[in-house]
């Protein structure tokens, strides 16, 4: 990574705010998921001392147990809050709230929290957090739809199966680049500015499932189909692969609030932050292409 606005620090003293104010040790929770995977990388090469928390790991971090939370966050400067399952699920709200309260005591100085777009529920979970958090400082980080949903999540098989099955309709989504989600959030843990704010990060356009199963099908050099199917056919599909039926009744829920077009439109959020557009869908599903993402 080249030098950049925050790996850099202004200690002059002409007033002026200080940017890319290196920081101490940050703890990265879920730091082997999507988007943790990516911040540590990202704090890794910038020097940063890292703590990736998970269950499994040298940092134990499960968010289904709160008695490892304060060993994990003691001596560090800043956190990266990335709540499984999800915001909106029953409890979070209480789970930020204790989190916030942890990470106070431990003298957690900067949090960053990321969430979901137009997702009432997660806008609870964020309030929660921001009041107990005391004095830390806390930026939060809206993503729309994981572009890499299509190549590391749920509807990898679906491309490689050239039926892509989803409850969304005929709804647009402006799909996010998960590179663009963790230079963000590196920049608000690594540099001064971004106290208290709320960034709502999206793509440079919006497309719909079908659309972006076309551009997935170029990709990829094989047809892409689209298959839209209601949200209690989709929680059907999901129970005949595994999935728990309360989960599945969630998720095919929250997919339904969340892909009713509400969230269609941009913002210049990434370009705010990064000083650069957002990268673009076809160029994400070309590169997962190349990499081998949908081989099989």
């Amino acid at each position: 990574m080249t030098e950049n606005a925050y790996t850099r620090r202004d200690d002059g003293d002409n007033g002026s705010k200080g940017v890319g104010r290196m920081t101490g040790t940050v703890l990265v929770t879920s730091g082997t998921g999507k988007t943790g995977r990516r911040v540590v990388e990202r704090l890794t090469a910038l020097g940063v001392l890292v703590r990736s928390g998970s269950r499994t790991g040298e940092v134990p971090f499960d968010w289904q147990d709160d008695t490892e939370w304060e060993a994990a966050l003691r001596g560090t400067e800043a956190a990266y809050v990335a709540y499984y399952p999800d915001l909106a699920v029953p409890g979070a709200a209480e789970a930020m709230a204790a989190f916030g309260r942890t990470a106070a005591a431990c003298g957690v100085r900067r949090v960053v929290l990321l969430s979901g777009r137009g997702e009432p529920q997660a806008a609870a979970a964020e309030e929660a957090l921001r009041g107990a958090a005391g004095r830390a400082e806390v930026t939060v980080v809206r993503s729309a739809f994981f572009a890499q949903n299509f190549s590391e999540g749920a509807l990898l098989d679906g491309v490689i199966d050239g039926e892509l099955v989803f409850p969304a309709g005929t709804a647009a989504e402006p799909f996010l680049d998960l590179d663009d989600l963790a230079d963000v959030v590196v920049a608000a843990l690594t540099g001064d500015g971004h106290a208290g704010a709320v960034y709502e990060l999206t793509g440079p356009r919006s497309l719909t499932f079908e659309q972006a199963a076309e551009e997935l099908g170029r990709a990829t050099g094989r047809p892409v189909r689209y298959v839209p199917v209601t949200g209690p056919a989709y929680a059907s599909l999901l129970e005949e692969f595994g999935v728990a039926e309360a989960e599945a009744g969630f998720l095919a829920e929250l997919f339904a609030t969340l892909l009713d077009g509400h969230n269609a439109a941009t913002t210049d959020d990434v370009k705010r932050v990064l000083g650069r557009e957002p990268k673009d869908f076809s160029g994400f599903a070309r590169a997962a292409a190349r990499d081998g993402a949908w081989q099989g």
